[in-house]
């Protein structure tokens, strides 16, 4: 008979907020370390040039894992958003001291490349654009950077707004999901 898998109640916490923010990579705060796991841990570990291990070796439950000490953040940080990556910060909520069960956990930032804050993730000899358009005929458009305030809106034909595009070249756009394809 088949083993089946059992979730521990850290990987069920994981779980539930990975399920929260399925496009961007969960760094998982797990004491002294932010963690990644399955997809994210071999994507982490790619770009980072970090080691990827496994939780659970050789059992039904085993996963892919890489991580970094929680201190390091601010040099791992920028190079996954610089990467492209929409990253999800997930730090624990309480004092473990304080608690005789599983810590409580919740994502403190999302970082991406068009919305960030961070001095080491902002390149400061350029703006930082966040596009978003609307497609139609014309296609409506904006681009804000949130880090100096910048804004720029317009209403363009096709060909106009590419121009615009490589003008302001935006690190990262917004678009309705149902347009995202056609995109």
């Amino acid at each position: 008979m088949a083993k089946t898998a059992k979730e521990t109640p850290l990987m069920k916490q994981y779980n539930q907020i990975k399920a929260k923010y399925p496009d961007a990579l969960l760094l998982f705060r797990v004491g002294d370390f932010y963690e990644t796991f399955g997809s994210d841990a071999v994507k982490a570990a790619s770009i980072l040039g970090i080691i990827l291990t496994k939780r659970g070796a050789g059992s039904t439950s085993e996963t892919a894992l890489a991580g970094f000490p929680h201190h390091s953040l601010n040099t791992y940080l920028p190079k996954l958003v610089r990467a492209g990556c929409r990253v999800a910060i997930c730090d624990q909520l309480e004092d473990p001291k304080l608690t005789k069960t599983i810590v409580k956990r919740g994502v403190t930032e999302l970082v991406t490349p068009g919305v960030s804050l961070n001095d080491d993730v902002l390149d400061q000899k350029k703006h930082n654009y966040l596009g978003a358009i609307q497609l139609g005929n014309p296609i409506g458009a904006s681009f804000l950077d949130i880090s100096t305030g910048d804004f720029w809106c317009a209403q363009a034909v096709q060909k106009k707004w590419i121009s615009c595009c490589k003008v302001l070249l935006p690190v990262s756009y917004w678009c309705p999901n149902r347009k995202r394809k056609s995109f």
